[in-house]
């Protein structure tokens, strides 16, 4: 008999090495570095500016000349950068109350109410969001001009309100498009007017966007400078006086301390916000994560 020849096997699969385990640890790889990455940009600057304020040197370079607290001490001095520090503040914090109001009214009346040319109204409202602020600020400064208003820190403010409402409204009509329009309609039913409405129904459930559009709406307004810069006249904001003293290499050093000292200062007022926001719902029963979440 012929002998039966053994049959022919596949080769063995190869061993898979790519494992769940390993999935796991390289998705934490490389959301790891990425925040880093993200960490670095966002942050390196504000670190490398506050270890140069304690240079002895007025120049940002390395080799590092030797620790000193002067520039702090001339900082304290500044009488100008104190004014501009206080003008911005003013500014700011009449703009963001003006600005909540104002585009809480317009999202609302956008979001609620059907009226003619309702889109061509959303659209010139939202406007000022895609005009360059350069336009922006040259145009302010012309119609100033032109109705012969003193140019001050009013002014700025007018402009500031100009700029910034249109987010708010952007923002909050995105968070009323999504809530159900039938919890607006069973308080009407229930006997609620549309102020008792907004008041009691609609403003608690928009809470986390309301606080989320004062934060970018104070930042945009304490920080701006091309609107300011036009609109000011002789006035000095904060972003003004700052970019009139880095022209002088030798308040360089002093710029570096007070941006510290104000980061500082801003770093504890929002971590003190956070934790006393998180005290307070935690006695609630609500976790503060989904609050600023809107869930």
């Amino acid at each position: 008999m012929r002998a039966m020849k053994p049959e022919r096997t596949s080769p063995p699969a190869p061993r898979i090495y790519w494992t769940l385990a390993r999935r796991r640890r390289t998705a934490t790889a490389v959301r790891v570095t990425f925040l880093a990455v993200m960490a670095l940009l966002l942050f390196g600057p504000i670190v490398v500016l506050a270890v140069f304020s304690f240079n002895r040197s007025i120049v940002i370079g390395f080799p590092f000349r030797g620790g000193t607290l002067e520039w702090y001490r001339a900082a304290l001095g500044e009488t100008a950068a104190w004014d501009s520090l206080r003008a911005s503040l003013q500014i700011a914090l009449v703009v963001t109350p003006m600005c909540l109001l104002l585009g809480l009214l317009s999202a609302f009346a956008l979001s609620r109410f059907r009226f003619r040319l309702r889109g061509v109204t959303g659209s010139f409202i939202l406007l000022p969001l895609v005009i360059p602020w350069l336009l922006i600020g040259v145009s302010g400064l012309i119609f100033f001009s032109l109705v012969d208003v003193r140019l001050s820190l009013w002014t700025v403010g007018v402009m500031h309100v100009v700029i910034a409402f249109p987010l708010v409204t952007a923002l909050l009509s995105a968070q009323l498009v999504r809530l159900d329009p039938h919890i607006h309609e069973a308080s009407l039913d229930l006997g609620a007017g549309e102020i008792e409405t907004l008041r009691h129904v609609i403003i608690p459930l928009l809470l986390p966007t309301i606080g989320a559009s004062a934060v970018f709406v104070f930042s945009w307004s304490f920080n701006n400078f091309i609107v300011s810069f036009f609109t000011a006249g002789f006035d000095n904001t904060f972003p003004i006086w700052v970019f009139s003293s880095l022209r002088r290499a030798r308040d360089l050093p002093v710029v570096n301390a007070l941006a510290t000292l104000i980061s500082f200062v801003q770093i504890v007022v929002i971590v003190g916000v956070w934790q006393l926001l998180k005290v307070r719902l935690e006695r609630r029963g609500q976790d503060i994560r989904d609050v600023v979440a809107g869930a």
